[in-house]
């Protein structure tokens, strides 16, 4: 599959991106954000990052580059899309995914190994995990802590759209410990931690006393192929 990852102002998790796409056995395909070109890609990563700086609010003017308006046309025509941490609040900002994202709780930037449980498998990103599997993905933010009105809660648990939740702490101070969402076709999934950062062994602690990343990320990118089979 081609697989696009979009660049934007202040993109720095675009190239890791690109490598997970790789390593996971697809074509990459590098993206300009001031483009109106897809280049037919067959899936699409908004990577993390800084986009414009963080200025107004995270993601918000990104959501506004003009590769989003292809990019919610063609999420309205099931291109499967996967927002990751910036990624996830420009998705949030564009309205494709219900909800916002404000500062941690606790005010401090937090960089750490995340335990996070798959409560939806049912989606082109998680297809390859089992429901309930626990996965450790690192985790990098200053302003992840999701939140939403009672109605709009409601239905994000209602119906199924919550793709992880945090385990062991709440990093930010996440409503229902949300790590992520999915849309309603299960085509489009944004959330917080970095999978691109848990692709290969070897990059991350793998010892009796820390977390691992290992490779808990590279299933985002190989589910994939794996959905495509399956439909």
């Amino acid at each position: 599959m081609r697989v696009g990852v979009v660049t934007f102002p202040g993109s720095l998790d675009d190239r890791d991106a690109l490598r997970a796409v790789r390593l996971a056995g697809h074509t990459p395909v590098a993206l300009w954000h001031g483009e109106h070109d897809l280049h037919n890609v067959d899936a699409l990563v908004l990577p993390g990052g800084f986009s414009y700086g963080d200025y107004l609010r995270c993601g918000a003017i990104a959501a506004r580059s003009p590769i989003m308006v292809d990019i919610v046309e063609a999420i309205g025509k099931g291109l499967p899309v996967l927002g990751i941490c910036n990624g996830f609040q420009i998705l949030m900002e564009a309205g494709v995914l219900p909800g916002g994202l404000i500062g941690n709780d606790h005010g401090q930037f937090i960089c750490r190994d995340q335990e996070l449980v798959v409560e939806n498998t049912d989606t082109r990103w998680t297809a390859g995990f089992q429901q309930q599997q626990h996965i450790v993905i690192p985790l990098k933010n200053g302003e992840g802590g999701y939140i939403a009105d009672q109605e709009t809660l409601k239905r994000v648990e209602g119906e199924g759209l919550v793709v992880f939740r945090y385990v062991g702490v709440n990093p930010n101070g996440s409503l229902h410990d949300i790590a992520g969402l999915r849309n309603e076709a299960g085509t489009v999934v944004g959330l917080m931690p970095h999978p691109e950062h848990a692709v290969e062994e070897g990059f991350g602690p793998d010892t009796d006393q820390a977390m691992r990343n290992g490779t808990d990320g590279l299933t985002f990118f190989t589910s994939l192929a794996l959905e495509a089979v399956l439909r």
